[in-house]
C-alpha cells in the first residue's frame, strides 16, 4: 500500500473554490479520494486563526476527518489589508514529512509552490499530486507536479 503525506493551504483553497465556483471545498471528499487505498503517515490543514465561532467548528470538523490543523494569527493591518500567510510553514513540514510518504499531496493553487514541488520530485523521489483550481492555480505550479488534479464538481460541497 502506497504511503501519503497531504498539505492543505486552507485560506488558498477557501478563496479560490469561492471566487472561481461560489462554493465551498468538500474536505470529506477530497479526503476520500487522496487516502483510497493509501495510508496516510501525515495530513495537516494550515489555516489562519480568527477567535470565530464558525471558524472553531470548521477547524474540529477538519480535526475529526483526519488532519492535524496549524494555526497562524490573522493579521489585520492599519492599512486594511491582511497577511495570514502559511507558505513558509507549509514548505517546511512537506519536506519533513516528504522523505516518509510515497506521494505527496497539496491542495493550493499558489506559484509559490512550483520549486518545493520540483524539490521534493527531484530529491525525494516522491509523486506529488497538486489539487487547484483550474483557472486559479498558476501555470509554473500545475507544470511542476507529478499529476496536477483540478478541483471541479465532486470536490464541492452541495
Amino acid at each position: 500500500m502506497q504511503t501519503v503525506a497531504i498539505f492543505v493551504d486552507i485560506q488558498n483553497i477557501y478563496y479560490t473554490t469561492r471566487q472561481g465556483f461560489n462554493r465551498n471545498f468538500d474536505y470529506n471528499a477530497f479526503w476520500a479520494e487522496v487516502t483510497a487505498n493509501r495510508k496516510v503517515v501525515k495530513a495537516i490543514a494550515f489555516a489562519t486563526h480568527r477567535d470565530d465561532e464558525k471558524q472553531k467548528q470548521f477547524q474540529n470538523i477538519l480535526r475529526a476527518i483526519g488532519f492535524e490543523v496549524k494555526l497562524k494569527p490573522f493579521i489585520q493591518r492599519s492599512d486594511g489589508t491582511a497577511k495570514g500567510d502559511w507558505d513558509v510553514g507549509i514548505t517546511l513540514d512537506v519536506m519533513e514529512y516528504a522523505p516518509q510518504a510515497d506521494i505527496v499531496v497539496l491542495a493550493s493553487g499558489d506559484g509559490d509552490f512550483d520549486l518545493l514541488v520540483q524539490k521534493l520530485i527531484d530529491k525525494h523521489h516522491v509523486t506529488v499530486e497538486v489539487y487547484g483550481v483550474e483557472k486559479l492555480t498558476a501555470a509554473s505550479l500545475i507544470h511542476s507536479a507529478s499529476k496536477y488534479v483540478p478541483i471541479t464538481e465532486r470536490l464541492l460541497m452541495k
